[in-house]
């Protein structure tokens, strides 16, 4: 008779503890930007007095944050994987906001498990993701957006495609990187682009937004902890919306949007950070058409253009924001002294030459598979203007 013995090498302290949660396997479309704010996130928990436990499963992570973590899990980021940890460790709760769509995605189990998570909860998260959820609260705070409707059919879909005006952007619910996104403008592209999503994923709720076509597109990253908004950067992409946040230049400050446009987008921020009851960290992006501010969308995460920001100005705001998230600080209690001089551009890196059979043209799915930082002095520098005169060659129909 053979008697399997199965051990356990992790054995828990006495201590109180938080779990992060990684990004999990390098893929294109998240990446180092969100091992970079697990990684900040796990020294201000311990700054915090606390236990740091990280779940993380990419090669970086052994590489930067075995020594970073009081604990590491190299493990699969899914639930099986998490609840046999938690049951072990018992932590005081779970991080979420640092890892990307992989972690998000597990914040509603964690909830029906009764697992508390820090910093915003699995609720107004939700709303954030859930795009029906998200576009009343926009029109209940009088916040314009794109018109949308969803559809589980290519039938359904081509309906609202035609109540919506095209051209439209054809998308499944709850997903990162623009994974499966289409620019489509007449009904037989919509029954295409239906049929191809539904064959990929099953059941999806497929979402339909009027595509605003070339307009200016923006973003803002804040964190609002109950009672003050901060914004840490606004940035304005040079190419035109429709190309994926991460496969776009991004330029901070913003070079070229009016005063009142940009306190447009600070004030719609902090009202929606307010609305969705924001504990850390948001990231809202912004169409601007005839200087009229759409939402596009908001995360209630860090996005990649956290760490960015962090270098660009030269403050630690995924520590601040960590600390935020757990309740031990509040903005207030620190200073914020931007250190930018001139302007700092986050630049897409592509690796086609890697993947010569790819098509190249950008659109809505992301395809840069990392990013760079290049600083400028100011708005005439000759690389900013190269890039500013070809931005409109890179939109493809």
């Amino acid at each position: 008779m053979n008697h399997t013995i199965s051990s356990n090498e992790s054995i828990p302290s006495q201590k109180k503890k938080i779990i992060v949660l990684g990004s999990g396997p390098n893929r294109i479309g998240q990446g180092i930007e969100f091992d970079y704010c697990c990684v900040h996130g796990l020294l201000a928990i311990k700054e915090c007095g606390y236990e740091a436990i990280m779940i993380n499963c990419n090669p970086e992570t052994v590489s930067t944050d075995f020594d970073m973590a009081d604990k590491l899990y190299f493990e699969p980021v899914y639930w099986e994987h998490l609840w046999e940890i938690i049951e072990l460790e018992k932590p005081e709760g779970v991080i979420v906001q640092l890892g990307g769509q992989t972690a998000l995605k597990l914040a509603k189990k964690l909830t029906q498990k009764g697992i508390k998570i820090i910093g915003t909860s699995f609720d107004s998260m939700d709303i954030a993701e859930d795009r029906g959820r998200f576009s009343d609260l926009l029109k209940d705070l009088d916040i314009p957006y794109p018109a949308y409707g969803t559809a589980y059919t290519a039938d359904e879909a081509i309906e609202v495609a035609n109540n919506v005006g095209y051209p439209v952007l054809v998308r499944p619910s709850y997903v990162l990187g623009g994974q499966r996104m289409r620019i489509v403008i007449n009904d037989d592209e919509v029954e295409k682009a239906v049929i191809s999503l539904l064959k990929h994923i099953p059941n999806n709720k497929i979402l339909i937004d009027h595509f605003l076509d070339r307009c200016q597109e923006a973003e803002i990253d804040g964190i609002f902890d109950g009672e003050d908004f901060h914004v840490m950067g606004v940035m304005e992409h040079i190419e035109p919306a429709g190309i994926h946040s991460g496969d776009s230049n991004a330029v901070l400050p913003a070079f070229n949007l009016t005063p009142l446009v940009i306190t447009t987008m600070e004030y719609y921020a902090e009202k929606i950070a307010r609305a969705l009851n924001i504990r850390g960290l948001i990231n809202i992006q912004f169409a601007i058409k005839n200087d009229k501010v759409f939402v596009i969308e908001a995360n209630p995460r860090a996005s990649r253009t956290t760490p960015f920001i962090a270098k660009a100005y030269q403050i630690p705001y995924l520590n601040i924001a960590t600390k935020v998230m757990i309740g031990a600080a509040k903005l207030k209690d620190f200073t914020y002294e931007k250190k930018l001089k001139g302007f700092a551009i986050k630049e897409p890196v592509f690796s086609f030459n890697k993947f010569p059979n790819v098509n190249k043209e950008l659109g809505p799915e992301m395809k840069s598979t990392g990013e760079a930082i290049r600083f400028i002095k100011d708005l005439r520098d000759p690389y900013f203007r190269q890039l500013y005169k070809e931005k409109s060659m890179y939109l493809s129909k």
